[in-house]
């Protein structure tokens, strides 16, 4: 059951909901059913209208309540809204929130004593508005016990695909992850920004350029040498700009998009060997090495 209204955000309803659109059209056994508080069709944050299905007092059975996210609930949860959780959650499964959606929970109740995570840029509005909730400010997804929350956009569709593995199995959310072309599942632990987007954006041109170039391209030649060669800076004076702008020396800053890069893969489904190889990382024995330091240190 997707529980929609005003205001709401389109991509996080329209992500879950393609998540399990695929999911049957490969042999699980869901109903998906899109209603509002009272029933009328809504229109998105971006002015598209929304067709809904019922309205939540005509809902007979509910399984699981995913409540997506929208801007509007940050300062303030319509009350129809809420007063629609608290009709359909007590007897649902689980309940589930996408993005702002938590705060939807939070006002409820549903969240008291909790962890629970939303959108990076609200995780300290969560956190001030619900104290007596533990905020998971990096995670993608949280789950304490029937409650799970996700974080921004894109994190619904992470969301949606831990629920098909759970209900249906992991190959088969690894079939609907391929078939979305979203290769990278990712998991709940998994921080909500990549090294590059964690990464203070460099002043310096060549700097930002080599980023760029490291993101792209994990498994290229981005020795020390190398990465001067390319931004036309003396050894010294590359490594003195990442020093002071990423705070990282060009060697560690490879090291971390390279670890990140390979455990996305394993959780792809790839071999250590895979993973490895089309990390930069090299053998097998490095990649463990450095998954056990959580770090890989040194230059290539």
């Amino acid at each position: 059951m997707v529980l929609v209204y005003d205001g709401v955000r389109l991509l996080d309803v329209t992500g879950p909901l393609e998540v399990f659109d695929v999911a049957i059209s490969m042999g699980a056994a869901y109903r998906v059913v899109v209603c509002s508080p009272d029933g009328r069709d809504v229109t998105t944050s971006g002015g598209l209208r929304l067709g809904v299905a019922c309205g939540a007092g005509e809902v007979d059975e509910v399984d699981t309540l995913l409540v997506p996210g929208g801007e509007c609930l940050v300062t303030g949860p319509p009350a129809a809204l809420l007063d629609a959780i608290r009709l359909l959650s007590p007897a649902a499964r689980r309940v589930t929130s996408v993005c702002a959606g938590s705060f939807a929970l939070g006002a409820v109740g549903l969240l008291d004593g909790r962890r629970a995570t939303t959108h990076w840029r609200h995780t300290a509005a969560l956190a001030r508005q619900f104290r007596g909730v533990v905020v998971e400010e990096e995670a993608i997804y949280v789950r304490d016990g029937r409650i799970l929350t996700s974080a921004g956009v894109s994190a619904g569709i992470d969301l949606a695909l831990a629920l098909v593995e759970e209900d249906e199995s992991d190959e088969l959310a690894h079939h609907v992850a391929r078939d979305m072309v979203v290769f990278m599942r990712r998991l709940g632990a998994q921080p909500q920004l990549s090294v590059p987007a964690r990464t203070a954006r460099p002043r310096h041109q060549p700097v930002r350029a080599l980023c760029d170039q490291i993101a792209a391209d994990p498994a290229a030649d981005h020795s020390l040498g190398a990465l001067a060669a390319r931004s036309g800076l003396s050894v010294r004076h590359l490594s003195r700009l990442f020093q002071t702008e990423i705070g990282a020396t060009p060697a560690g800053y490879v090291a971390s998009v390279r670890l990140e890069a390979a455990t996305a893969l394993l959780r792809s489904g790839e071999t250590l060997g895979t993973a490895a190889r089309r990390s930069g990382i090299g053998s097998e024995e490095t990649l463990r090495r450095a998954m056990r330091r959580g770090a890989v240190t040194g230059r290539r």
